[in-house]
């Protein structure tokens, strides 16, 4: 009876004990966050019932082609199957956190055979030992140490969740830079080839002109000249575009001899991007997720130092069957059996575990700093593109009235030098300022694509925090689900 009591108050007292945790209670680090962007004006704020940035973002732009290059993307690119490989060993190190929970059992079956000597005669014995034992030994967790460091597997695990999303993310957006940089380069080919045949025109036009008496032969040097110039300038646009084609080969996973992406001409529509309160970047971008999943993992490791300050509680038993006779090694008389508990304690490290808590307090403090510094570059990314959408919209209408200026200059110079009342060097200064201005205007578009690209990466691409897979069900989930397309951390 006594010695049920005891036990039981030995289990009490160790279920109180395993309950300890000496890591701080955790709080998200408090960061000054804005009312609103500063950019934001003729952008829409996205209201809880608006709509907002969904995951596949990119078919706002209703570009058939883009819709099909990012579906392969995520798929395909080595980088997102590289972190997604990343994401499922740092799963795989929660489980062999886990371990240290639970007892460690083994077995260690031998034969000997031994020679003894009889000191009280001349002749010796010889004997074979057959064993047969089973060992355990566990560690409570008294003080939170094997807790802490599952947490804070489970919280990298986490991190690592929402970088492999980063980089989907990133990958994705950099696929919808090279495509509207590569449809800019279509375009761009598009206003050389009109200019090719303009200038045709205008070679034509001095030939009969010189024939005829009224021109004399430079002027159709000249336009022979300028003609030549901008066939050469359209063949190097070729170039970049291959070059961009190359890219998105890359970023889809594919040998770039083996891609190829035809030309289009329609043009596709910038859609609205419904931009939200700066808060909610500490919720839709993955980036800021996983620096914020650095910070949890840097506060549970300050519970695993300051558990190194406590005693360490050993418990082992054995048992097993041992003999000299193999018939006879599993019969009672052969079985055996011992258990044991041993308490140890550093007395004197001088300073490791010391240097250990500041290191930890250190570290945390250095994760805090780095997860402000991600949410202010976030809003800084935000502004940015912002600004730069803003002032984008201007220029292009701005940068239309130049080329419709620029066109109607032309006209008249051309019909001015027909009638023989102004000089051709009138008709190639305009042609060059309308070329000028029309690979301005391309330039800009462009531009205005890739700043809406940017901006939808700068708020996330809406993606969610919620995304992510819980603390719990990193911890107590043991089977991989398998599922390595979009959002598959998520389950």
């Amino acid at each position: 009876m006594k010695a049920a009591v005891f036990l039981s108050s030995v289990l009490v007292a160790l279920a109180l004990l395993n309950a300890c945790n000496l890591a701080p209670s955790y709080q998200k680090p408090a960061v000054q966050t804005p009312a609103a962007f500063k950019e934001t004006n003729g952008w829409k704020q996205a209201q809880p019932r608006d709509a907002v940035l969904k995951g596949k973002w990119w078919e706002s732009f209703n570009d058939p082609a883009l819709n099909q290059l990012e579906e392969r993307v995520a798929i395909s690119n080595q980088n997102i199957a590289a972190a997604l490989e990343n994401f499922m060993a740092a799963r795989a190190v929660v489980k062999q956190a886990r371990s240290a929970y639970y007892p460690t059992l083994g077995v260690a079956p031998s034969v000997a055979k031994a020679r003894q000597p009889n000191l009280n005669s001349s002749s010796s014995t010889t004997y074979t030992t057959y064993d047969l034992p089973a060992e355990a030994s566990w560690e409570p967790d008294l003080w939170g140490s094997v807790r802490n460091t599952v947490r804070a597997a489970a919280y990298t695990a986490q991190a690592s969740a929402a970088t492999l999303e980063n980089m989907r993310l990133s990958a994705q957006a950099e696929l919808a830079v090279d495509y509207f940089s590569l449809r800019g380069q279509d375009q761009m080919i598009r206003v050389f080839d009109d200019t090719v045949r303009a200038y045709e025109e205008s070679v034509s036009l001095t030939k009969t002109l010189y024939e005829t008496g009224i021109d004399s032969q430079l002027d159709e040097a000249q336009a022979e000249a300028l003609l030549e110039t901008v066939k050469a300038q359209a063949e190097a646009l070729a170039i970049q575009r291959a070059q961009y084609e190359h890219a998105i080969a890359l970023l889809l996973g594919q040998p770039a001899s083996a891609f190829s992406l035809p030309a289009a001409t329609n043009v596709t529509v910038l859609p609205p991007v419904p931009v939200g309160l700066p808060s909610a970047l500490l919720e839709r971008r993955p980036d800021i997720a996983a620096a914020e999943r650095a910070v949890a993992v840097a506060n549970a490791q300050i519970g695993v130092a300051r558990a190194a300050y406590y005693p360490t509680l050993s418990l082992t038993g054995s048992a097993g069957y041992e003999s000299t006779s193999l018939s006879s090694l599993i019969s009672p008389p052969s079985f055996f059996w011992s258990v044991g508990s041993s308490l140890s304690e550093t007395i004197l490290d001088f300073g490791r575990r010391k240097g250990a808590n500041e290191q930890a307090l250190a570290n945390y403090r250095s994760t805090v700093a780095g997860y402000r510094q991600t949410v202010l570059t976030a809003f800084q990314q935000v502004e940015d593109n912002l600004a730069a959408l803003r002032i984008l919209s201007v220029e292009t209408a701005q940068q239309d009235r130049a080329v419709q200026a620029s066109q109607k200059s032309l006209d008249l110079s051309t019909d001015r030098y027909r009638l023989g009342v102004a000089s051709y060097l009138n008709v190639i200064t305009a042609q060059e300022t309308l070329l000028g201005n029309q690979q301005t205007a391309v330039n800009i578009r462009t531009q205005q694509y890739t700043s809406s690209v940017q901006l939808i990466l700068a708020l996330g691409g809406g993606w969610s925090s919620a995304d992510l897979p819980s603390t719990r069900k990193l911890i107590l989930k043991s089977q991989p689900d398998g599922n390595t397309g979009t959002n598959s951390v998520a389950r």
